[in-house]
């Protein structure tokens, strides 16, 4: 994946907003759980401040990537729709006091820095979209599975009662 860099301070400080696409492809662990690397995804990301005058970024990635069904091990679509509010913080100890001073679960602190990769963060959200264990509601093609469950085999007992 190559990089996209920016200075996460002054990214929220200017309130700069970028936004672009990204082949599913260039992402080496969300490809890894795709069945499918062709699409890709769209996101934005947009700096500021929260209430409490944090530096933050609020990232949001979007699009349809295909996994494969744990039911039917068949592909399956499934569109990321995620957005997220991120907290800059200096260092791990700062990011642990304003994580307890916030006590919102929806609201993520990080550590930022002036050489933050985007595309990571990105990848990073794409992945924290997916679910565990994909399924299908209705899983596409149950005919091979429901033949196989009509056509029973004569069960070696009931072939011994009629030999009584």
């Amino acid at each position: 994946m190559s990089a996209f860099v920016i200075d996460a301070f002054e990214f929220s400080r200017l309130k700069e907003r970028r936004e672009g696409d990204v082949p599913v492809v260039s992402m080496a662990r969300l490809a890894a759980e795709t069945v499918n690397t062709s699409a890709s995804l769209h996101w934005s990301l947009q700096g500021g401040s929260d209430t409490l005058n944090h530096p933050q970024l609020i990232m949001s990635v979007s699009g349809s990537v295909e996994l494969m069904c744990q039911r039917c091990m068949m592909p399956l679509k499934f569109a990321i729709e995620s957005e997220s509010i991120l907290i800059l913080a200096k260092d791990e100890e700062r990011a642990d006091e304003i994580d307890a001073l916030l006590a919102d679960d929806s609201i993520d602190v990080i550590v930022g820095s002036k050489t933050l990769n985007v595309l990571e963060l990105i990848e990073d959200e794409a992945l924290l979209a997916l679910p565990l264990a994909p399924k299908h509601d209705v899983c596409p093609d149950n005919a091979a599975l429901n033949d196989l469950m009509v056509t029973k085999k004569p069960s070696p007992f009931d072939v011994l009662k009629g030999m009584k």
